[in-house]
């Protein structure tokens, strides 16, 4: 018996990192380069469940 998801909620905690973080660690160059591949592949992931339900 298959199962169908017909709502998914996604919630986030955004936290400001400069009341939370020393300044020294706050200078991470490359923290935008890996936060821009986290999302692209978390787009890759959700056009890939989408091709593969609507080829059902």
């Amino acid at each position: 018996m298959a199962v169908e998801i017909r709502e998914l909620v996604i919630r986030a905690l955004v936290v400001n990192d400069k009341d939370h973080t020393p300044s020294s660690s706050r200078q991470r160059p490359s923290a935008g380069i890996q936060e821009s591949k986290l999302v692209q592949e978390c787009v890759n992931q959700v056009l890939k469940i989408i091709r593969k339900n609507k080829n059902r």
